[in-house]
């Protein structure tokens, strides 16, 4: 999965390089990646997304004007078109941006309700509800800048994106794609693995 995930951030010759963030203990992903063009592991992972993204972007001492890309290993199905879309939005807005879907269903707030079930508590209004997805584009200081900060202040950090809205910033959305869903639960497994 790690490897797609690469693959698909290669596959625009834009990126300069995808350096690949793991954790100190890691023994697999430099095999796994061996080969790759423009791929570097590096054994600078931390105990949280926001560590080690913070500690990915130090490691690789980017200029605080470069743009970053920061990308689940989770989403192997990345499309070439909503990589293309998002580099291409983001570059001539020199305007930072994420890929996300607009919400399709309906959406329902729960609320606790008798042995450990849930109640619904209340329908909310989907008009302006978005699904972030990766990758996640930003200036190289600009985010080290709102993750030190996030950091410092207690927010919780779920995306770069919300490290950047936390420091005063509007990151854009850009359509990304149903194909590019993350890995999380067993079932997730089979189904990305039937169209990869």
């Amino acid at each position: 999965m790690v490897k797609r995930s690469v693959l698909a951030l290669l596959a625009d010759e834009r990126v300069a390089q995808v350096r690949v963030a793991v954790s100190p203990s890691d023994t697999l992903a430099a095999d796994v990646l061996a080969g790759l063009p423009r791929t570097l592991v590096r054994h600078c992972g931390g105990q949280t997304r926001d560590e080690t993204v913070l500690q990915a972007l130090q490691d690789a001492a980017l200029g605080p004007e470069d743009w970053v890309l920061v990308h689940d290993a989770a989403r192997p199905g990345l499309p070439p078109d909503a990589l293309g879309r998002l580099l291409d939005a983001c570059l001539l807005s020199n305007q930072g941006g994420l890929l996300a879907m607009p919400v399709a269903d309906t959406v329902k707030q729960a609320s606790p309700g008798p042995a450990g079930s849930h109640l619904v508590s209340a329908t909310v209004p989907r008009d302006t509800l978005w699904l972030a997805q990766t990758p996640q584009m930003f200036k190289a200081g600009e985010l080290i800048e709102a993750l030190m900060q996030s950091r410092v202040s207690g927010v919780k950090v779920t995306d770069e994106a919300s490290a950047m809205e936390a420091a005063g910033y509007c990151p854009m959305l850009v359509q990304g794609s149903w194909r590019n869903a993350k890995v999380t639960l067993p079932d997730d497994f089979s189904w990305v693995e039937s169209w990869l």
